[in-house]
Order: C-alpha cells, then sequence, then structure tokens
C-alpha cells in the first residue's frame, strides 16, 4: 500500500484525525487523570491564519494515517531565522515498521525548508522516544525539560 505524504490546511484534517489524536494521547500523555485532551483548535486555525502553523500528513489510500504538525516563528535572539517546532508528531501503530515516519518527517523538513524555516526542532517523551530515528536524520539532542504538574 502506497503511503502519500503531503501538507494539508487544518480544515482538511480536523475531522478526520480525531481517531488518531485520541490514540496519540492514550499512548504519550502524562497526568492523563488530571489533564483531559481538549484541543483548542481555534488557536490553531489562528496560528495557521498567521501562517505561524503547519500540518503534515501521512496517508495510505487517502486514509490519514500519521501526522506531524509545527509551529514556525521568529525567536527574538535570532531574528534572520525562521525555526518551526513540533507540536505533535505521531504514526499509527500499524505503520511504524519501515521508513514511513522517517519520510514524513523528511517530507517536512524538505517543506519547511523550502518556506525559509533555518532550524526544525522536534521533542519527543522519554518514555516514548525515537532517538535513534533523530540521529540517524542528523538531528542532535541539544535540551533537557523537566516538567512538574502544579494543578490540584
Amino acid at each position: 500500500m502506497a503511503v502519500e505524504f503531503q501538507q494539508e490546511f487544518l480544515f482538511q484534517v480536523e475531522v478526520e484525525c480525531q481517531e488518531l489524536i485520541k490514540l496519540h494521547w492514550e499512548e504519550i500523555a502524562l497526568n492523563k487523570v488530571k489533564i483531559k485532551l481538549n484541543p483548542d483548535w481555534e488557536a490553531y486555525y489562528n496560528a495557521e491564519e498567521e501562517g505561524n502553523f503547519s500540518v503534515f500528513t501521512a496517508r495510505s489510500d487517502g486514509k490519514l494515517i500519521g501526522y506531524f504538525a509545527v509551529f514556525i516563528g521568529s525567536n527574538p535572539h535570532y531574528k534572520d531565522h525562521l525555526f518551526a517546532t513540533n507540536d505533535v508528531i505521531y504514526l499509527h501503530k500499524d505503520y511504524r515498521k519501515g521508513l514511513t515516519g522517517v519520510k514524513l518527517i523528511k517530507f517536512a523538513e524538505k517543506c519547511l525548508k523550502e518556506d525559509g524555516v533555518s532550524v526544525l526542532s522536534i521533542n519527543t517523551k522519554v518514555h516514548q522516544p525515537f532517538d535513534v530515528i533523530m540521529k540517524r536524520l542528523g538531528f542532535n539532542l541539544i535540551e533537557r525539560v523537566y516538567s512538574k504538574y502544579l494543578g490540584e
């Protein structure tokens, strides 16, 4: 089955991606009892409209099987460059063998470069790492992030 990669607008994928988003959340989210999945679609649409959000998809025979979404913007430290930081990246478990995930990242990387992005940052979860893939694609480990739930 052929997998196609493309950049799509949010309105093209919002409804169809609901099942994948839920699977993604169930697989990797922390503090699930206290922090429920509740995307702010308006914020995503606003960011996309401003040119600060892009969605890249993987489809098998037309069916959405994965997504890679990034926020794009400048950085006050480096005003001559655009930076893309991943918001979410997910590939359905049935498609993780082989190079589908690698191809999705490479496709997004190509598109972002064409759009003038200088740096792409991809964060991974410590409990679901894919560091080997990141290193193989030429990414460097540059930062560690610590998190603590402060709510009640």
